[in-house]
């Protein structure tokens, strides 16, 4: 298999970013500053100068308040004694049906789906927030069957 990984922090006022997907992805955040923030799933259809994410059928996200959110409708919510505090560690996976969150390298079981077609992993930033992306060398063991993100090449 031909690999790649980015690492990407984001900070400041605002920031979004976007790569293919290809198998079934594993992402982590570390949270360096509290702010507004989201993570997930998009198509390459999402305005990404509406934030937050997650109020169209083209995003399906994860959002700083622990909720999960998809075409303007919340699908899920961490478990409210499981919000991210800075420092923490934000694990998302996606088999092409189903976005999962985890904690520190525990599954929050709140499972989410709704979007559908090609994908790609967003990231975005507000009030001053920091994360820290990292799409490989992850700080927690990737769950079985998912592994860092693969992303799709042409050769000519």
């Amino acid at each position: 298999k031909n690999t790649s990984f980015i690492c990407l922090c984001c900070c400041g006022e605002g920031g979004t970013g976007h790569i293919p997907l290809k198998e079934m992805p594993t992402v982590q955040l570390d949270t360096h500053h509290m702010g507004v923030w989201g993570v997930g799933v998009a198509t390459q259809k999402v305005n990404l100068n509406q934030v937050p994410l997650g109020r169209d059928t083209n995003s399906l996200v994860l959002r700083h308040d622990g909720s999960v959110y998809h075409n303007n409708e919340e699908k899920n919510r961490l478990p409210a004694n499981s919000l991210p505090q800075e420092g923490d560690i934000v694990g998302i996976t996606y088999d092409h049906v189903e976005l999962n969150l985890y904690l520190n390298g525990k599954n929050m079981h709140c499972p989410a789906s709704g979007i559908r077609g090609t994908v790609y992993p967003v990231v975005y930033v507000d009030d001053s927030a920091i994360l820290d992306c990292q799409f490989s060398d992850f700080y927690h063991t990737a769950p079985q069957g998912f592994e860092k993100i693969l992303f799709e090449q042409q050769i000519f």
